[in-house]
C-alpha cells in the first residue's frame, strides 16, 4: 500500500502531506486514520509510548472519546528528505463541558511508501472559555476558506 505524496518531500508535497494528516485526524475516526502509519510505527505522545498500528489506533479511541468536538489546524515548519516537522493546535472539551486548547509541534519520518513510520509530540494546553474559542467550523474537515494557524494570535 502506497500513501502519497511520497518522499523524499518539496516545499509543496510537504505541505499537502501536513493537510492530509490534518484532514484525517478532524475525520476523529481512529481505524481510517491508522491506515496513514507503518505497521510498525513508533510513537511518543506526551508520557504514551506507542509501538505499533494496533496501539496507534487505541490511543486515538482513546483521545477522541475524552477530546469531544475535537477541531485541529496543523501547519508544515519544516521538511528534508523523508522528515517532515508541523506545528499545531486543536479546541476540543471535556465531558464536564470544559473547552482546552492545545499546542504543539511534531517531528514525523515517513518510509519509502509515504506510510508514516515515526510521530514523536510534544504538547502543551490550557483551558479556555467556549467564547474564546477560534475553531468554530462544522465538525469535519476545517474549510479551505478557513484561516490557517499562522492567522492566529495566540
Amino acid at each position: 500500500m502506497s500513501r502519497p505524496p511520497l518522499p523524499p518531500f518539496t516545499q509543496e508535497s510537504a505541505a499537502e502531506k501536513v493537510r492530509l494528516a490534518e484532514d484525517g485526524w478532524n475525520t476523529r475516526d481512529p481505524a481510517r486514520v491508522a491506515l496513514a502509519y507503518t505497521a510498525d510505527t513508533r510513537w511518543r505522545n506526551r508520557a504514551e509510548f506507542v509501538t505499533n498500528r494496533a496501539e496507534a489506533a487505541a490511543f486515538l479511541t482513546r483521545k477522541w472519546n475524552k477530546e469531544l468536538d475535537y477541531r485541529l489546524i496543523k501547519e508544515l515548519w519544516a521538511f528534508t528528505g523523508h522528515r517532515i516537522a508541523v506545528r499545531y493546535a486543536y479546541e476540543y472539551h471535556d465531558d464536564s463541558g470544559q473547552w482546552f486548547r492545545a499546542y504543539g509541534n511534531e517531528n514525523w519520518e515517513f518510509a519509502d511508501d509515504g506510510l508514516m513510520r515515526e510521530r514523536h509530540a510534544s504538547i502543551n494546553e490550557l483551558p479556555i472559555t467556549e467564547a474564546e474559542r477560534k475553531f468554530r467550523w462544522k465538525l469535519g474537515r476545517r474549510p479551505d476558506d478557513h484561516p490557517g494557524l499562522s492567522h492566529f494570535k495566540f
